[in-house]
Parts: C-alpha cells; sequence; structure tokens
C-alpha cells in the first residue's frame, strides 16, 4: 500500500450526515437526546422521576469508545488488547483493586466479538458516538437507580431503553412529530446545529468542479435530512450532491447484499417499491454498497473506481465501509480538538499554500477530556503488586489505526487544503499516530511523556 493517500486519486467521495458534514451544538444536543430518553422511559415505562434530572457536569460521564455490559450495569474502557482499564459500576467508578478483582488481567469476557464489530449483541454495547452516547449516562443512572431501590445483581432495563429509542428515532416520528428529540430540533434547529462553514462548502463545489462524485450516505431518515442539509447548506443543497442515500441503515448498508438490502425511490419522503439495480443518480432510500458500487463504475467509465467514505462511527462508517468495500476512510475525531494541535515536523518545510487551516492556528473550542474516563486515546494500566503502571493505548485508538486511512478533527480541518495533497495515512508504517491530520494527539506523543505502547 502506497505510503500517501490524496483527494485527488479518488473518483468518488462519499459523507456521512450527522456529525460529519453536520456538525452539532454538543453540550445542548447531549441534553435534548437525554431527555428524549428519560422522558419515555419516566412516562411509559415507571423509571424514577429523578432521571429527568441531571447536571451538565453529570455530562462528563460521556465519553466515546465505552462499552456497556447489559448484565453486570458495568461500564469499561478498555485497551487494545481487551483488557480492562477502567470501569464503572453505574456512574460510580470502580478502583483499580475492584478492577482487578473483577475482571484479573485477561482479555474482557465478550472482547473478541466487540473487537470484530459485531453489529449487536444482548450481552453488551458499545457506545461509540454522539447521538448514542448520552444514552450511557441514562443507562448509568437506571443502574443506580435500580440498585438503591432493588439490590439488583443482574439487569434486565435494556429493552425499555431500546423501546425509547425506537419511539424517538423512528421513521415516522419527524412526520408525526412524536417523542422528545425531532419536535424539537425542528422548532430550534440553530441551537442544535451549526452552519456549515463557506470553507467546507466552497471545497464540496471545488471537489465537482474537479469532476469528483458526491455521495451522501445517512441512516437518517429522509426528511430529518432535508430539515438538515436546508439549515446548515441551504435550500439548494441537492446540487451539492450526484446521490443521496438516506435511511441507509448502516453498517448494514455496506454488510449487505442487494437482495437483503434494495435500493427503494421516495415519493414524498415515502419509500416506495424495490430497485433492482441502481441505473442513475438521484435520491434513494436504504440500498446497500454493491449496487452503489455498479452505479459508480458506470458514472466513471471504469472497471475500478476508488472511493473515499468520510464518517464519525467507528462501528457504522469506518470499520464497514473498509472491511466490506474496501473505500478508503476518514475518521472524523472531534476529540482531536481536545488536543493542543502541533505542526508536524515535515509540514515545517513546507510552503504556506500547502499547509492545513490548523497548523500553526489552533481551534478555539477546546474539546475537554472526561474526568471520569480520561483520554480516549491512552490510559494508564494499574500495576499488580508494587509494578509500576504503564501506559497504553485504548481499543478504540487501536481501531482508528486499523480501520482509517485517516483521521481528522472536521472537515474544515483539510477544506482549504490543495486536492492533490498528500496526507501520510496509518498504514504507511508501523506508527501509531502517521495518519493524524494535522498533528497527532498529545497523549501519543511520546516527547510529551513516555508511552510504551502494548
Amino acid at each position: 500500500m502506497p505510503r500517501h493517500f490524496s483527494l485527488a486519486d479518488c473518483e468518488a467521495m462519499g459523507f456521512d450526515l450527522d456529525h460529519t458534514l453536520c456538525r452539532y451544538h454538543l453540550p445542548q444536543s447531549a441534553r435534548l437526546i437525554y431527555d428524549s430518553f428519560a422522558q419515555y422511559l419516566v412516562t411509559e415505562k415507571g423509571y424514577d422521576k429523578d432521571l429527568l434530572n441531571i447536571t451538565p457536569e453529570s455530562l462528563d460521564f460521556c465519553c466515546k469508545g465505552l462499552v456497556f455490559d447489559l448484565e453486570d450495569g458495568n461500564f469499561l474502557k478498555l485497551a487494545e488488547d481487551g483488557t480492562v482499564l477502567r470501569a464503572s459500576h453505574g456512574t460510580k467508578s470502580m478502583t483499580s483493586e475492584e478492577i482487578l478483582e473483577t475482571y484479573r488481567r485477561r482479555e474482557w469476557k465478550h472482547f473478541s466479538s466487540v473487537n470484530g464489530m459485531l453489529s449487536r449483541s444482548a450481552k453488551y454495547y458499545l457506545y461509540d458516538n454522539y447521538f448514542d452516547l448520552p444514552g450511557a449516562l441514562l443507562c448509568a443512572r437506571v443502574v443506580d437507580s435500580l440498585d438503591r431501590h432493588d439490590r439488583q445483581k443482574k439487569y434486565d432495563f435494556w429493552k425499555d431503553m431500546v423501546a425509547a429509542i425506537q419511539h424517538n428515532y423512528k421513521i415516522s416520528a419527524f412526520k408525526e412529530n412524536c417523542g422528545t428529540y425531532f419536535p424539537e430540533v425542528k422548532n430550534d434547529p440553530d441551537k442544535y446545529l451549526q452552519r456549515c462553514p463557506e470553507s467546507v462548502k466552497k471545497w464540496l463545489k471545488q471537489l465537482k468542479n474537479a469532476g469528483k462524485i458526491l455521495l451522501l450516505i445517512t441512516s437518517s431518515h429522509s426528511d430529518y435530512c432535508r430539515l438538515l442539509c436546508e439549515h446548515i447548506l441551504g435550500h439548494d443543497f441537492e446540487e451539492f450532491f450526484d446521490i443521496v442515500i438516506t435511511n441507509a441503515l448502516k453498517p448494514g448498508f455496506f454488510s449487505q447484499t442487494p437482495n437483503q438490502r434494495p435500493f427503494r425511490t421516495l415519493e414524498n419522503d415515502e419509500e416506495q417499491e424495490a430497485l433492482l439495480s441502481l441505473d442513475k443518480p438521484g435520491w434513494y432510500s436504504q440500498g446497500n454498497a454493491i449496487h452503489l458500487y455498479e452505479l459508480l463504475k458506470k458514472m466513471t467509465g471504469k472497471v475500478d473506481p476508488k472511493v473515499v467514505y468520510f464518517g464519525d462511527s467507528m462501528h457504522s462508517d469506518i470499520f464497514p465501509a473498509r472491511h466490506y468495500s474496501n473505500w478508503e476512510t476518514v475518521f472524523i475525531l472531534e476529540e482531536l480538538l481536545g488536543d493542543k494541535v502541533m505542526v508536524p515536523a515535515e509540514t515545517e518545510s513546507e510552503p504556506l499554500e500547502k499547509k492545513g487551516k490548523y497548523e500553526g492556528h489552533p481551534p478555539k473550542a477546546p474539546y475537554s477530556v472526561s474526568k471520569q474516563w480520561g483520554s480516549f486515546f491512552v490510559d494508564s494500566l494499574p500495576g499488580m503488586g508494587n509494578a509500576e503502571e504503564t501506559l497504553v493505548s485504548t481499543w478504540s485508538c487501536k481501531c482508528i489505526s486499523t480501520y482509517s486511512t485517516i483521521a481528522i478533527p472536521s472537515l474544515e480541518a483539510i477544506a482549504d487544503l490543495p486536492l492533490d495533497y498528500r496526507f501520510t495515512r496509518f498504514s504507511s508504517n508501523n506508527s501509531a499516530t502517521a495518519g493524524y491530520y494535522p498533528s497527532p494527539p498529545r497523549a501519543l506523543l511520546p516527547n510529551e511523556e513516555s508511552v510504551s505502547m502494548k
């Protein structure tokens, strides 16, 4: 595989919508998502009303990369080899001694399946994106509540949590104005949505003018997609894209066959008949990567057109696009904004017009590291006996370097670069930091403190 990656070499560029093209005001959207699930549990399922009361500080619990053990009520932060770095029972952090007593120094029991990115399990849930994440705090508080009232050892509330998610996000919820989530966003989109920067809109137009095929592939339904895009891009948003695919049901879009997941046409945002193939650009629902790729071959006239996909979820976007479709993948990782941005040595000598937007200009809004869970990228492994602690990379960090071509904090970070800019890809050498742009997270740099990667 070549050491460098360039967008100029790709014929088609696919974009996820939520938290990729459409950035949210995270504190406001997190509170809304939490409230939408909590309201349902309290009013429809009879849970403790205290779940409705949270402080802004309690959202510190929300940290991407956590795994929730559904039976034990424990949240886990895993090392790249599957051992437990930190854990909490409900919201209460477990001590190093409790972690060693419960999990030893062994691979967590379900690690082999979570490491294989299996889509669903009755045993655990992986929190890896901002749409899901407030649910982690709610689940942790439900565990606290059940412990106070019922002193349970096994927990059986996940079915109610799934019902809360389905009630708020079901395909008809936007149209019916039901649940808490969609009515709120419709009523005050500016409170929750960040408008797309002019630099990114200009960049999308430049990509199209350069002959690139632009794809929007989102699991959001068409009516919500329309609201988001009109708000962040403008009423002419469809001109930015050749193909729009909504209700894509990722990761199934990448992993399932045309028979399992055919494309469907839309009429007034309602899904119509299944299509036997995808013959022309347009707006579609559901679908599969196999039929999409056949259309891209026709549109480009190439036997093997190169596709790059931008997304924020390792589970739904990055892993399946790489694993099933062998697409290049650009991971949108806002956690990189929580770090001091440093200029990599190899870019120092480049002319100014070749440098990225953030080089020498750190972003204004830092994304704070969770006090309870620590760095998304590394953590210390508690020492056994008198042994010293060892700093190791997290499982989430390992997934980034394994399945992403590059990782960036936002589209804005690369929008001002020339199309032929050559990024160093993750797999270019043995370094775990090669593919981060504009620079690696500080926690991974050995000159900050001695880091020994396992």
